[in-house]
């Protein structure tokens, strides 16, 4: 079984229950503003992008992105009985995101880079969906050393949150080498078991630059 369907498995399977499956708060730190294009990077059952549709209101837009068929239909389902028309749920890998250059003012994300196998390719695809001066806010999980490859390389391992883990340090690399600056951790826990392995949660914010030209 590849990663990407162990994931997508794990998580339409949780689409119906009322578990957490988030780590931080990045929406609190993202602070979206009224009339605002937001991006919710593994947007799962919707509940942050659409309190984000809330925020941002009518004159505002956010996208949901998830890679699960079943959490995307559960979120479109609330969206439709709640009546909010200013956010879209929409199937995708995180690695090539479906939307514009420059389409988006904020974008966060919440316990879903981790899972990915290629982390530059999702950070350099965030860079390029902000705006020059655009932000993103993402909270996540750190390993405290180098997952080991069996657990690295197990599918369902990856799935559950935990083996695809990185270190902080390549963390923040990945994060600076795809060309944001003033990135700050606001939030940080103690490192805890999970899995076979010690994590950490954190939440990042940082920035494109205003004055660049897109990646």
């Amino acid at each position: 079984m590849s990663i990407e369907k162990a994931i997508t498995g794990r998580y339409n399977e949780l689409a119906e229950s009322s578990c957490c499956l988030s780590c931080g708060s990045a929406i609190t730190f993202g602070k979206a503003r009224t009339g605002e294009t937001c991006v919710d990077l593994g947007s799962g059952r919707g509940a942050d992008a659409l309190r984000l549709a809330e925020t941002v209101g009518p004159a505002g837009f956010v996208y949901g992105i998830d890679l699960s068929e079943a959490m995307i239909a559960k979120a479109r389902r609330t969206a439709e009985k709640l009546g909010i028309t200013n956010a879209g749920f929409i199937l995708s890998p995180l690695e090539k995101l479906p939307l514009e250059d420059g389409a988006a003012d904020l974008v966060l994300s919440n316990c879903t880079i981790n899972h990915a196998s290629d982390k530059q390719s999702v950070w350099n695809e965030i860079y390029r969906v902000l705006k020059k001066g655009g932000r993103f806010a993402v909270s996540d999980i750190y390993a405290t050393d180098r997952v080991p490859d069996e657990f690295r390389n197990d599918p369902d391992a990856v799935a559950e949150c935990w083996a695809g883990a990185i270190t902080k340090e390549l963390y923040l690399e990945t994060i600076a080498r795809a060309g944001f600056t003033n990135v700050t951790i606001i939030e940080e826990s103690r490192p805890y078991g999970k899995g076979k392995i010690q994590v950490a949660s954190f939440t990042v914010t940082g920035t494109k630059p205003s004055g660049c030209c897109c990646k």
